[in-house]
């Protein structure tokens, strides 16, 4: 059996400094060496790839295709969307010297890419019949960050920007909530077993040029709020400053209506922290790269542990076979709980004797129970099912019970110190808003009453989540 002696500061002893070490000691990702920067290790990217891979599907499936555009910007495209600019200028990085001359005009390291993919759709799109023009970009930004912290908030990070091109405000509308709703908020529960509050963002929050931002808004388990997506109604601003215009069916000329919408490596860091405990990691099993690791205890027990991998590979479950018997199995069996693994088989010679094994859910606190090896095989893929699906209802009463409706700013605070409160808009407003965010408090976003999305944040009747956030 496994020691259970702890290697990570305990959350509620110190939230920030467990966030770090089980980054570090399950082997996610280090520090880069310019500030800011990190280098993602391979268990990390196994598991963006993985994201990647079922997001990319998503998007897809709403009729978007993936394209390429560069690293570097000129200014004067920047210059162009003033509000944009205004809004990147503190993060920005500026390229002025390269292949050891001055440039006469200064390149920016890509932010977001709404400028130079704005330049290009004006150069494809002529007529209403090449709308709708729906495009997704895998790529890296920039955005120069001074309070680092690893996978949440990094100079440099992995993700996907969509830009989309519409005839009409309404359809570039409804397709900013499909992706928010089908690709978004559907992975985050569908895969990474995390309950999202869909809403809109205020004008205060909302992303720079743009006329509305939905935003996927969750729950960590310290209470504050983490933002994992946001899908924008950018109108005609951008439209309208880089000329994307088409010739409409009766001949005249309009301007088309635009969308952005992004996830990041983000995700990772809020997969962290929505299901880590005092172990170390807690991976969804539709998530996780590897869903099953047999353990040969002893080296009388690694050619029974091998033949289960086969027979549990054949059944589509990713297994990894740990059979490095010269390393102590209580070691091994720490580092593959800290790593979050969902099941965890071992065998040593007694089960090899007995034909049975120990099967460990991580996902169940570690609760074992002994298996016929002749059933082993057979029984993990509902187990799987069964902790995916346990995984999201455990963090949605968590975040259910945590979110407390108040009937005035001046109980919101208390209400925050532990997660998040509810408070009609009606009574906070704009001014309310300002006052709390000087208290580190935030608007994170706003629902009518029924939990749908608002067309306004002038709509009577709307609901305001207010929390401390990352």
């Amino acid at each position: 059996m496994a020691s259970r002696k702890a290697v990570l500061t305990p959350q509620a002893e110190n939230f920030p400094r467990w966030y770090q070490e089980i980054i570090a000691k399950a082997e996610l990702a280090d520090n880069g060496p310019v500030r800011g920067t990190m280098v993602i290790r391979p268990y990390g990217y196994a598991i963006w790839e993985r994201i990647q891979a079922d997001m990319d599907v998503r998007i897809k499936a709403q009729g978007a295709e993936n394209a390429y555009f560069p690293l570097f910007i000129p200014e004067s495209y920047m210059r162009r969307e003033a509000e944009h600019v205004e809004g990147f200028s503190p993060e920005l990085a500026v390229v002025t010297h390269a292949g050891g001359k001055e440039l006469e005009e200064p390149l920016i390291v890509r932010p977001t890419s709404e400028t130079v993919i704005g330049e290009y759709m004006a150069k494809w799109v002529q007529s209403f019949r090449d709308l709708p023009l729906l495009l997704n970009q895998w790529a890296n930004v920039v955005r120069w960050e001074l309070r680092p912290r690893l996978f949440l908030r990094t100079s440099e990070f992995l993700w996907q920007e969509g830009h989309t091109a519409h005839a009409s405000y309404e359809e570039a509308r409804d397709y900013a909530r499909r992706i928010a709703r089908e690709a978004y908020a559907g992975l985050m529960t569908d895969l990474l077993a995390i309950p999202v509050v869909l809403g809109r963002k205020t004008a205060r929050e909302r992303f720079a040029g743009a006329v509305n931002t939905i935003t996927a808004e969750a729950m960590m388990r310290d209470g504050k709020a983490l933002q994992l997506g946001t899908s924008h109604e950018l109108g005609q601003n951008f439209s309208r400053a880089f000329g994307i215009g088409f010739t409409g069916p009766g001949g005249g000329r309009e301007l088309a209506w635009t969308t952005s919408w992004g996830t990041s490596t983000r995700m990772v860091g809020g997969l962290i922290m929505a299901h880590g405990d005092d172990q170390g990691l807690r991976i969804p099993p539709a998530l996780a790269p590897v869903q099953v690791v047999v353990l040969a205890v002893k080296p009388e027990a690694r050619d029974v542990a091998r033949r289960m991998g086969g027979e549990l590979a054949a059944r589509q479950v990713r297994v990894t076979v740990d059979d490095r018997t010269d390393v102590a199995f209580g070691r091994r069996a720490v580092d593959w709980e800290l790593k979050g693994i969902p099941l965890r088989v071992e065998i040593g010679p007694r089960d090899v004797e007995a034909q049975t094994a120990v099967l460990v859910r991580r996902l169940a606190g570690g609760e074992r129970d002994v298996v016929p090896l002749a059933d082993l095989a057979g029984r993990v893929p509902a187990l799987l099912l069964q902790a995916q699906r346990e995984m999201l209802a455990a963090a949605r009463r968590a975040r259910d019970a945590r979110i407390t409706p108040v009937g005035s700013m001046a109980e919101v605070p208390e209400a925050v110190s532990e997660g998040w409160a509810t408070l009609d808009w009606d009574r906070l407003g704009p001014a309310g808003e300002l006052e709390l965010a000087d208290a580190g408090i935030t608007v994170r976003c706003l629902q009518r009453a029924d939990g749908s999305m608002p067309d306004s944040d002038a709509e009577p009747g709307l609901v305001a989540f207010l929390a401390r956030a990352y």
